[in-house]
């Protein structure tokens, strides 16, 4: 357990034996001859006391000094002290947030009773749901994000900053002969590109593993194309020149130790990005993109090819820099096709877009979804033996209207093959469509983008076989909603007539 938490620990318990005696704080102050301003940092858990000053609180309080000092909590605080020592709570960045831990304690104190049956009650839902540490780390990192609209002016400049050094951005991409260069030269790196996708066991699972040491080690799979390579190394560059050292070293990594890892990755793919695509460049490259009268997807497929970069980075680098230079908020998702069965494998949500909440209890994908849409349409095209599906990507738009609510949402992105994972992705950037849309995007009123009305999962939608035919699954949550209704109803019903 590290410093800070024995420190709240120990304040909760100060705190809530001095509550159970009765005393104020200006009272226990004066009986302990220390001030309420340093009583006030101990409950706090800011400071930690010598062990004469514990001594006297634990005289005046009437407890054992070593209870006092002991990280063990007894009832009402139990559950309480699991959550604080936890390695989530212990990791999660309160101050990225502007609070402290010590606010958050100080809340849970004061009825300790409750507060420990909720986390204990959120721990239980956490492991039969199979919650692990990185998704709650990954969850903050997300909240984080959208706290700036994922916009991050120090790393735009710090890209900026390299690419000036080392004379990057000459009108021409990035190639990635020229960012494998700069590993081996400027930051001493080994780069080997068969070790890793030759392994049996290894091959299929990473897309490279690096190897710490004087002279640093990474190892590229082979499978990977080209632009996700670049990527790779871009990334890399990014971790050295930032100095992080408390990282990944796999990806997709293999293991989540803190928030600092989880955040450190993120800035260093963030690093990368605006090192590839450049923040003017691309700028310039959305805004003729935008003042097309009607939609195409040709301006999307030129900047594939001008930055030569993967289409998940180009949109993903749109999420970065819209939200900023064209104030239009935005979402980001990226499913993949396993099997016919989607996975929402990475969100960002700025558009307060309803995402279908069933997918981690595995309810089915609205199939009327773009980014369904696209990937069924990549499926057939592959089965179908179309070799252009093999080797490029499907793009597609759409303005999307959910079924039992009001809100239009314009949606564009692409679906393509992923080799090694031998799957397909698709990732797609939506707006919600509001008066300022148009005038910012004005393809957004082209006829010929196709609307579609969509639900959140199948579980959930009243519509009929007859009304859909992409349904993948029965009603089962409808029907089990209404099933509850038709009993209350009816409880409700027998108690009016046992009144009379």
């Amino acid at each position: 357990m590290n410093t800070r938490l024995v420190n709240i620990i120990f304040g909760m318990k100060v705190k809530h034996a001095r509550q159970d005696s009765g005393l104020t704080l200006t009272e226990f102050a004066a009986q302990c001859d220390l001030s309420p301003s340093y009583v006030t940092e101990i409950e706090k858990g800011r400071k930690y006391p010598r062990a004469d000053k514990i001594m006297r609180i634990a005289e005046v309080l009437d407890k054992e000094y070593d209870d006092l000092v002991s990280i063990r909590l007894e009832p009402p605080l139990t559950h309480l002290g699991a959550a604080l020592s936890s390695p989530v709570l212990g990791q999660f960045p309160f101050e990225e947030f502007g609070i402290e831990m010590s606010d958050l304690v100080n809340v849970l104190t004061r009825a300790p009773d409750k507060a420990s049956a909720l986390l204990h009650a959120i721990a239980e839902v956490s492991r039969q749901y199979d919650l692990k540490e990185q998704h709650f780390l990954w969850s903050a990192l997300r909240s984080y994000q959208e706290l700036h609209e994922n916009y991050f002016p120090d790393l735009e400049d710090a890209a900026a900053k390299f690419a000036k050094r080392n004379k990057l951005w000459s009108g021409k991409p990035i190639s990635l002969e020229k960012i494998r260069e700069i590993l081996v030269k400027n930051f001493g790196y080994r780069i080997d590109e068969e070790r890793l996708g030759g392994d049996e066991m290894l091959g299929d699972q990473y897309r490279s593993v690096f190897i710490k040491g004087a002279r640093p080690k990474l190892l590229i799979n082979s499978k990977l194309h080209p632009h996700q390579t670049k990527f790779l190394l871009a990334r890399e560059i990014g971790y050295q020149f930032l100095k992080l050292t408390d990282r990944a070293y796999t990806s997709s990594p293999d293991q989540v130790d803190s928030f600092q890892q989880v955040f450190n990755d993120f800035k260093a793919s963030y690093f990368a990005g605006a090192l590839l695509m450049p923040r003017a460049q691309l700028l310039d490259d959305i805004q003729a993109f935008f003042e097309l009268e009607e939609w195409s997807q040709q301006p999307l497929l030129d900047m594939l090819h001008k930055y030569q970069v993967s289409p998940e980075n180009l949109l993903y680098r749109f999420s970065e820099l819209i939200p900023q230079f064209f104030g239009l908020k935005l979402h980001y998702l990226r499913v993949q096709d396993q099997n016919s069965r989607y996975s929402l494998v990475k969100q960002l949500n700025l558009t307060q877009l309803r995402v279908p909440n069933g997918l981690a209890v595995d309810e089915h994908f609205c199939r009327h979804w773009l980014v369904v849409r696209l990937l069924r349409e990549m499926r057939e095209s592959a089965e179908a033996g179309n070799e252009h599906s093999i080797t490029n990507p499907i793009v597609g738009a759409q303005m999307s209207e959910y079924l039992d609510a009001k809100g239009y949402f314009l949606c564009f992105g692409f679906a393509r093959p992923l080799p090694l994972e031998q799957t397909n992705s698709c990732g797609i950037i939506g707006f919600r469509v509001e008066p300022e849309l148009k005038s910012s995007i004005r393809f957004a009123d082209d006829a010929l983008i196709p609307q579609v009305i969509i639900n959140e999962t199948c579980e959930r939608c009243h519509l009929s076989e007859t009304q859909c035919n992409l349904r993948a699954a029965p009603p089962t949550v409808l029907t089990a909603k209404g099933e509850r209704n038709t009993r209350k109803q009816a409880l409700r019903q027998l108690i009016a007539e046992m009144r009379r």
